[in-house]
């Protein structure tokens, strides 16, 4: 789990990101967010398709499509993220090998991955949006409902 944090931890920016700027109602496009991330599009568009198919995002079509949450943001935990991420990783086979690999470091792995995965099971996007808030940042405000007749 820990190996791959990169791509983890980019999916879980690109899960927060629409979270705090479209949730559950909105859409956010994915240039919006590479942009907001710093990053070129075409870098996070297979990490946005794996998160849509996992149904952690939902993709919608058309000319104000984009991205929204799947779920609720308090019911997307971050150990299912690091799942989704990091599925698509190499089997262990390809890594090290030895004594000291399998009597050592293998079992110390997965002490610490079995204590980060009981961390990250606690830990929702909602909790995540509740940080932003505490550390100042400020939510975009939607977009007053006008009717005309």
């Amino acid at each position: 789990m820990i190996l791959r944090r990169d791509r983890f931890m980019l999916a879980v920016l690109i899960l927060l990101d629409v979270a705090f700027h479209a949730g559950r109602t909105s859409t956010v496009s994915a240039a919006d967010i590479a942009e907001r991330a710093g990053l070129a599009r075409r870098g996070i568009e297979p990490l946005l398709q794996l998160l849509s198919r996992s149904g952690l995002l939902e993709s919608i079509r058309g000319p104000r499509g984009g991205y929204r949450l799947g779920r609720p943001r308090r019911d997307i935990h971050l150990d299912e993220v690091v799942r989704v991420a990091t599925s698509e990783d190499a089997a262990a086979e390809d890594g090290p090998g030895g004594d000291l690999h399998r009597k050592v470091v293998e079992p110390l792995w997965a002490e610490l991955d079995t204590e980060l995965a009981g961390k990250l099971r606690a830990l929702t996007l909602e909790d995540l949006i509740r940080r932003g808030e505490a550390a100042g940042l400020v939510r975009p405000s939607a977009e007053p409902i006008t009717f005309s007749i």
